[in-house]
């Protein structure tokens, strides 16, 4: 320690050093490893030792400058990842608050020395030039795209398409030798080199498909490059102005500044003033030092996933501002962006105002930077179906080599027969032998079914409401263990609704509040309000109702459209309710006829607004009566009236009366007022977001003229909003989708658990979680609810443990706590998929096994994602779940009945080796039952149906083999009984003309058999005669694989449960290549091709007699396996 103490300045001064000299380093790989990995930490740590501010230093002069742009030019190859290191100044800005400093703090760290000169001159173009060398353009990154080439080579980096591709050049080199050795005709050329020829053509569109797939999968970057803007209002120094920055524009060398209108926004820099307005983009992160109008909003739901619009508010001593109830999360150090009120971010839109602004972070360093770091940063894991096929790559890797070695070992004795030359050649044919027995064992149409399987399935997805982008996902979401879902949109409608209305009735003997209940879990204004009917409605027409009527209409800007009987709001979702709850009870009065708000017959006339704000928390317009309107004079001696909403714990202090439902208007009381403050609590804790709802009138226009300084000031409009009465108080939520509760339980059933991740309040998260089932409403939401900073505050394996198990729900989180979410389950072998719709969300849609993004999202979490719900429904989820469940069985299905039949032709020819029978079934044989039988059988096999039980199993663990040890065992049997039949229908046909086994085994000296019942050799086993025996085993070995597709309609369950005809396509897969192999058979020539011949019906007998056992044996496998489930349970 005295040692480190002692040595560790100096030793970081000449590292510092050896840094900004890389240049001189070549020579000494370590330092120049050390140079180019650590100079970030190195700088600032010599930062730390001798409080040496860069900044200040590096303004000095260009040459250290210098020295840094060369050495960030040497660190710029980006590569599709994070880039190691960042500017040196750029890091220090990165640390520092700016949301929780005062102005002159902020200036003076982005060594603004005159605030006054600045404000007036703006920068000169030597600070231009050194903070662009500092901090780098305003350009966000773009990674390095690899070529179509590249692509292509990396689909084939798949270990079995890697033993293709050798079984292909084996084959290719065994058919070559076979050409260069032997005269073969054109035909026969053709013949040997079609099977390596295809395998390659399997590879190659299957690379190809592969390469489309990737290509669309990298859009994301360009995405969040599109969200940059091209220009913004910036004030610079004349002396700055020219025309390789600013378009159009020449200096004059002045020191006087200037606004430049239409300046390229990728040449601002940190300390740069500029004025945002209405309609702009923020082009870099700001701080807001003016505002120029009342009001200034600005919409950062690309960043935050919140779409209603945030005030912002000018940084003076502190910048984070008055904020209510959330006072206390805003005021911590690491706040959420939603809180940091006196900044603005690159990327969001400015809906409301004008203001000007100071750039404090620009390119890389914005939020907008961080999230595209975010997105880099996620590399891409192979799929579990994928790490799945390269383990069954492996495994069949060395059994094809176990086999290959077993046939020339076992042949060895055969290698002197008389039928060969020599031994060499006899070493030499079993060689190829051996070789052609692996490529039998090969499923060569494996990776061509896997891939027309998944893009079925994306079919099937699409039917269901889900876009998929990568192909691979299909199968992915069939493992899914857990679902990170958002709360607003995804689980709820996304559409506040009003659910409540509380009016104060007068009874004789007292008046008391009365809870209405409002129909409806939409936008559509459709629905009764309570026991209120248009009796009613007419007989109190001055009365609460009636005012309630009023201010949802009229203190209110959304507006509620229909498009093809779809109803839906433009404007903020609360207004959107109110206008629904307007749109009810006009109903139960019979006014209108249209649903549709445009058509309504207001009563009153708006003259002025007064703008919501965060301090008084209400909103009012001033109307006068609607001559036009049959209801414009509803109200005696009224010349204009305010109408009031806003938040009732602010509101209800500035109500002095009070109105009844009939009409009558009274003081509003102690009692009264504490019994509506009790109703208010009692809504809150349900939870619903509460709206009071009031009106004040007045009775001529000299009323008016004594308010009328008093509306162009912002600061008296509580003022004018007090002596209000109140009219009504309104209960409204975002309300549950009606099909995710029973979804929800669908996934309990599956063993797949729920976390729901919200930026509400933990009430809000806790009442949706329990209303929609997530968990039992006897659970402590301490325990199973919690605030994201709290969650991550917690040690690491006490967090690992909180998520080991059960629902869990987040509340008041942050976008980046979900990648943290996602990499917390993945590191407990957990495959989540998380859903997201914001830019924010990009990051975790990328590190999820699934990303779903939703179809009214941001295009860049679309593209960053893996599928999109077209719909935004939780219930779609599940039934993708439940699809990908489905084409993962037929996957497997597929595969056994591929391996099945594999091991069954390379037993085949395995036994008949070893017993010394003559070739049963010649090449073109084999690859006609390949090609022909195989093939159709193992496609139509993609189209299994979903069965009943699929979500009520347990989610697969991502260890489990895609062929488990039982399912290995049920393929190796019924293999080896389509080999033994296979061999036993050929030795058959033998022993009915009286050749025995052993003479069978023999055939290469049948000249020398003394059995003169026997017939000659040539009769025996030239080609002609060896035909029927061999049309008997191929006839044996295409039936009993058709029979076993049949058997494979379901993995698990018997043939008579599932039966074949539920798919059709299996059906279908099944009958057209036994016709063509009819076809093959009685066709003359085609027969003559493939050296067959066609059979008698003695003969079709004999092949069923052979053949039918294999669909027993299946049974009795699966009734095995049923029973070995049941004793696991």
């Amino acid at each position: 320690g005295k040692m480190m103490n002692k040595y560790l300045p100096s030793c970081c001064v000449i590292l510092f050093v050896t840094v900004f000299t890389n240049e001189r380093c070549h020579a000494f790989p370590f330092i120049a490893s050390l140079s180019s990995q650590h100079s970030k930490f190195l700088f600032y740590s010599t930062h730390q030792f001798f409080r040496i501010d860069p900044v200040r230093a590096l303004s000095k002069g260009n040459e250290n400058i210098e020295h840094i742009k060369k050495t960030s030019n040497k660190r710029r190859n980006y590569s599709g990842k994070e880039e190691e290191l960042e500017e040196a100044g750029s890091i220090l800005n990165q640390n520092f608050a700016f949301h929780s400093a005062s102005l002159p703090t902020i200036l003076k760290k982005l060594n603004i020395t005159n605030p006054d000169e600045h404000c007036q001159r703006g920068l000169t173009s030597e600070e231009v030039n050194n903070r662009i060398k500092l901090y780098r353009l305003n350009t966000l990154r773009s990674s390095s795209r690899k070529t179509w080439v590249e692509l292509f080579i990396k689909q084939f980096d798949d270990r079995l398409i890697q033993i293709l591709l050798c079984v292909a050049g084996l084959s290719c080199l065994s058919s070559v030798t076979e050409i260069i050795t032997s005269s073969l005709d054109d035909v026969d050329m053709v013949q040997t080199l079609v099977e390596p020829g295809i395998i390659l053509l399997i590879l190659v569109l299957n690379a190809i498909v592969g390469v489309i797939q990737q290509i669309s999968a990298l859009e994301s970057m360009d995405s969040l490059a599109k969200l940059q803007p091209k220009l913004a209002t910036v004030l610079r120094s004349k002396d700055s102005i020219n025309g390789d920055i600013i378009d159009g524009l020449e200096g004059d060398h002045n020191t006087k500044g200037e606004w430049v209108p239409s300046f390229n926004v990728s040449h601002l820099v940190p300390g740069d003033l500029i004025k945002l307005k209405i309609g702009d983009m923020v082009p870099a992160d700001v701080v807001i030092i003016k505002l120029d109008s009342t009001m200034f909003g600005v919409d950062e739901s690309c960043l935050t996933g919140e779409s209603s619009t945030v005030q912002k508010e000018p940084t003076d001593n502190g910048g984070v501002g008055n904020y209510g109830e959330d006072s206390a999360r805003c005021l911590s150090y690491d706040i959420p962006l939603s809180c940091q009120r006196n900044m603005a971010f690159s990327g969001t839109l400015v809906t409301q105002g004008t203001a000007k602004a100071l750039v404090v972070h620009t390119g890389g360093n914005t939020e907008m930077g961080k999230i595209q770091r975010g997105i880099l940063n996620v590399e891409d894991d192979k799929t579990p179906l994928g790490i799945k096929l390269d383990k069954f790559g492996d495994d069949l890797a060395l059994v094809i080599a176990i086999i290959c070695a077993a046939v020339w070992i076992v042949s060895i004795p055969h290698f002197g027969d008389p039928s060969f030359l020599s031994v060499f050649d006899g070493a030499l044919y079993y060689a190829k032998i051996g070789v052609a027995l692996g490529v039998a064992a090969i499923p060569e149409g494996l990776p061509a079914v896997v891939t027309l399987v998944l893009s079925l399935g994306t079919r099937r997805l699409a039917d269901c409401n889900v876009i998929v982008r990568k192909l691979p996902s299909v199968e992915t979401l069939g493992c899914v263990s857990v679902i990170c879902t958002d709360k607003t949109g995804t689980l709820t409608t996304n559409e506040m609704t009003a659910v409540s209305l509380v009016i104060l009735e007068q009874t004789s003997n007292e008046c008391v509040l009365v809870e209405s209940v409002i129909d409806g879990t939409s936008y559509e204004p459709v629905g009764t309000v309570g026991n209120f009917n248009g009796n009613d409605m007419f007989n109190f027409s001055e009365g609460a109702l009636a005012d309630v009527i009023d201010v949802s209409f009229g203190c209110n800007d959304a507006q509620l459209i229909e498009k093809d009987g779809v109803f839906s709001i433009i404007g903020e979702p609360t207004e959107g309710a109110l206008l629904c709850l307007g749109e009810k009870l006009r109903s139960a009065r019979n006014e209108i006829d249209s649903k549709n708000v445009s058509t309504a017959n207001l009563a009153w006339e708006r003259c002025i607004t007064l703008e919501f704000d965060r301090v008084r928390k209400s909103m009012s317009v001033l109307c006068k009566p609607n001559i036009e309107s049959k209801q414009g004079h509803r109200i005696q001696n009224v010349s204009y009236r305010l109408l009031v909403k806003g938040a009732p714990n602010v509101l209800l202090e500035r109500c002095s009366h009070i109105k009844t439902r009939d009409g009558t208007i009274i003081a509003l009381t102690s009692d009264l007022r504490m019994d509506i403050e009790q109703t208010i609590s009692s809504l809150s804790r349900r939870p619903l977001r509460c709206m009071l709802l009031a009106v004040k009138d007045f009775d001529s226009e000299s009323d008016i003229l004594s308010f009328q300084s008093w509306f162009s000031k912002p600061d008296k409009f509580a003022d004018i909003e007090s002596d209000l009465t109140f009219v009504g108080l309104v209960g409204m939520k975002d309300p549950p989708r009606p099909e995710a509760k029973k979804s929800i339980q669908t996934c309990k059933n599956a063993g797949i658990r729920i976390i729901m991740i919200t930026g509400d309040s933990k009430e809000t998260a806790v009442s949706v979680a329990r209303e929609l089932q997530i968990f039992d409403s006897n659970h402590e939401s301490n325990n199973i609810a919690f605030n994201g900073k709290e969650f991550f505050s917690k040690p690491e394996r006490e967090q690992l443990l909180l998520l080991s198990s059960g629902n869990v729900v987040f509340c008041r989180t942050e976008p980046v706590d979900k990648q943290k979410i996602v990499r917390l389950l993945q590191s407990m072998k957990e495959i989540p998929a998380m859903t997201g719709d914001g830019v924010n969300d990009a990051p975790a849609l990328r590190q999820a096994s699934i990303g779903i993004a939703m179809c009214s999202g941001s295009d860049v979490a679309k593209e960053a994602s893996d599928m999109i719900l077209i719909d935004d429904s939780f219930a779609t989820i599940v039934n993708g779940v439940k699809e990908g469940r489905c084409i993962y069985s037929n996957i497997q299905a597929f595969i056994i009945f591929l391996i099945s039949c594999n091991v069954g032709e390379v037993l085949s020819i395995f036994f008949a080796t070893i017993l010394g029978f003559p070739s049963i079934l010649n090449a073109m044989q084999l690859l006609w039952v390949n090609l022909a039988t195989d093939g159709p059988a193992a496609t139509a096999l993609g189209f299994n149906p979903v069965e009943k039980n699929v979500m009520e199993e347990k989610p697969r663990n991502v260890d489990d083999e895609i062929l488990t040890p039982w399912l290995l065992t049920r393929c190796l049997v019924i293999g080896v009984y389509i080999g033994i039949a296979t061999v036993g229908i050929f030795a058959f046909y033998y022993q009915s003309i009286g050749v025995s086994i052993d003479q069978l085994s023999h055939w290469s000296i049948c000249d020398t058999w003394s059995d003169s019942n026997v017939e000659s050799c040539d009769a025996l086993f030239a080609d002609n005669a060896i035909a029927l025996p061999q049309t008997l085993a191929l006839s044996a070995l295409v039936t009993m694989e058709l029979l076993k597709a049949l058997s494979t309609i379901s993995v698990d369950r018997s043939i008579m449960e599932v039966l074949p005809w539920s798919n059709p396509y299996l059906v279908l897969g099944v009958s057209v290549p036994f016709m063509l192999h009819l076809g093959l058979l009685y066709i003359p020539s085609l027969a003559h091709s493939f050296g067959l011949a066609p059979l008698s019906f003695d003969d079709w007998i004999a092949v069923l007699f052979w053949s039918l056992p294999v669909i027993l044996i299946d049974e009795v496998l699966k009734a095995i396996g049923e029973h070995r489930l049941k004793l696991k349970h």
